[in-house]
């Protein structure tokens, strides 16, 4: 893991990201005379980025865009960070210093959050693991020391990201249901907070008809892990509900998916589950003032010979019936019944994150979330602010009454499915039914994965959420 620390004054010796504007002087820089004559030429001919072998150290200068500002510019130097752990690590350098001439200490820190973010590996099973691991574990940032609780903060959430991160990127031979519940357990006892789960002779006297009938295909049993993070000087009586799903490997049931580039790395479906993990986490290790709760139903979704089929009907756990037509619309089946369960806590607000349907995922890509919900525009709106913050944007589609109409059932209240438009629309109608509380919804199938490196996003799990719902939470503390 590699840690962000706060430096009262330069360091000597180490490499160095220098952040300055156009007109900086650098003669005060530890350059030679050829080196500075360089720099000047560099950025006098509009060059952004600029790095400098000295043999013993890398130092590179990064001129900030003078056409960019606030989350744009913050993205922009998190991008950069990336690519310099990129090159710290291919030299083998342990350690890096970040000198900021702009006057603004939140740039050090986005640059420091790309750098650590981007320096995440997954090495679990590779037999060389040592030998391949990257070098970076020690960014110092040169900022006031009235950062040092941003600082600390800044690290819990990029702690958190990985969690998820390292969870999505477990397979499923490993991170079975039970052992997904036990990974939560040990995480809130590292941070401290509670966790309980529920086994499945729990999850049926719950009657939760959802999560059972996705579980009648696999030969392992489902689990529910409710989280809870109270502190005594929490701000809100009523707690924020976030609930994620856990489908900790997906073959889409008797709605059997393609294998290539569908079932080969659905490993990735309980992203929402792992995002729910990180942010308690990151909530938690800053002990920050607000009551918290996290709902994750987990369970496998196989072919089994007792799997639930399409035409079955199921009773949910609030009573109503679903008329199962898909399979593979697991994952709204699950969200149900933990959303109907969350009416208990009467929350302020619920978030559900899910890796929910490909229809998000071709509507945006991975470039942002598929958002939805009943929150009053207010709340949709800090919740998009925070999106934009951590670069984890929303984009918010209607739930208008119409599409209710497409989830009609013949014989039941409701289908699973509401047929080839608007399936990321449907979907988040379907979960609605089981709400009466504000609500909003999160389908993050776009960029939950990545298939290849992606900035500071990495390979693999992105852990996308937690920094946004840090970011809210924080806020509304």
């Amino acid at each position: 893991m590699t840690t962000i620390k706060h430096s009262p004054k330069a360091l000597k010796s180490i490499s160095t990201v220098v952040i300055a504007n156009k007109a900086t002087k650098f003669d005060g820089l530890d350059l030679s005379p050829a080196e500075l004559k360089y720099v000047n030429q560099k950025i006098k001919a509009d060059e952004k980025s600029l790095v400098i072998n000295q043999f013993n150290r890398l130092f590179f200068i990064k001129i900030k865009d003078d056409k960019k500002s606030g989350s744009a510019l913050a993205e922009s130097l998190r991008i950069e960070g990336a690519s310099q752990a990129s090159m710290l690590n291919k030299h083998k350098y342990t350690e890096v210093q970040i000198l900021n001439y702009t006057g603004d200490d939140s740039n050090t820190l986005a640059l420091a959050e790309g750098m650590a973010l981007a320096n995440h590996q997954f090495l679990k099973y590779r037999k060389e693991a040592k030998k391949e691991a990257n070098s970076l574990s020690s960014i110092h940032v040169i900022v006031d020391k009235k950062q040092a609780t941003a600082i600390a903060e800044l690290n819990h959430v990029i702690e958190g990201t990985m969690i998820a991160r390292n969870l999505v990127n477990e397979p499923q031979s490993y991170l079975t249901a039970e052992q997904f519940s036990k990974e939560m357990q040990a995480v809130g006892k590292s941070a401290g907070f509670r966790v309980e789960v529920f086994n499945k002779a729990k999850i049926k006297a719950l009657k939760m008809g959802g999560l059972l009938a996705v579980n009648m295909g696999s030969q392992l049993p489902p689990t529910f892990t409710v989280m809870e993070y109270k502190p005594k000087n929490a701000k809100n009586k009523n707690p924020y509900v976030l609930v994620g799903k856990g489908v900790v490997y997906d073959t889409g049931g008797l709605s059997l998916k393609p294998t290539g580039n569908s079932m080969d790395y659905m490993k990735c479906d309980m992203g929402g589950g792992a995002a729910v993990v990180g942010t308690m986490y990151a909530i938690a290790k800053s002990k920050l003032p607000i009551y918290v709760v996290g709902l994750v139903p987990a369970t496998d979704n196989r072919p089994g010979e007792n799997a639930y089929c399409p035409g079955d009907v199921l009773t949910m756990m609030d009573g109503q019936t679903v008329e199962m037509l898909n399979a593979d619309a697991e994952g709204r089946l699950i969200l149900a019944d933990a959303l109907h369960y969350a009416k208990r806590y009467k929350p302020e607000l619920t978030i559900d994150l899910a890796t929910l349907t490909g229809a998000a995922a071709a509507a945006i890509g991975g470039y942002g979330i598929v958002a939805m919900g009943t929150a009053d525009e207010a709340m949709k709106n800090k919740l998009k602010e925070s999106g934009n913050n951590v670069y984890e944007r929303l984009v918010e589609l209607p739930l208008w009454d119409e599409y209710g109409d497409l989830l009609k059932s013949d014989i039941a209240d409701m289908k699973n499915i509401g047929g080839p438009v608007a399936g990321a629309i449907t979907a988040g109608k379907f979960l609605q039914k089981f709400i009466d509380y504000p609500w909003m919804h999160f389908d993050i199938a776009g960029p939950a994965f990545t298939h290849k490196a992606d900035k500071y996003r990495g390979n693999g799990g992105t852990g996308v959420g937690v920094r946004l719902l840090s970011d809210f939470l924080k806020r509304q503390s």
